[in-house]
């Protein structure tokens, strides 16, 4: 039963996934705040676009 305990504790595959997990959730995290960063700010670049054309026509 000891070395049981002993191997289970030694045995890090299940934490090392985990922090894999944990990673990939921040770098999909950071990819979809700045995506729409970048949305709104393509927005609103083509808005003043837009308005700056029906001032001139």
């Amino acid at each position: 039963m000891t070395k049981l305990f002993a191997r289970f504790v030694k045995n890090e595959s299940g934490a090392t996934a985990i922090e894999y997990g944990l990673i990939a959730a921040l770098i999909a995290l950071a990819i979809m705040v700045g995506a729409g960063q970048l949305g709104n700010s393509l927005d609103a670049k083509f808005k003043d676009l837009a308005s700056t054309l029906d001032g001139a026509g």
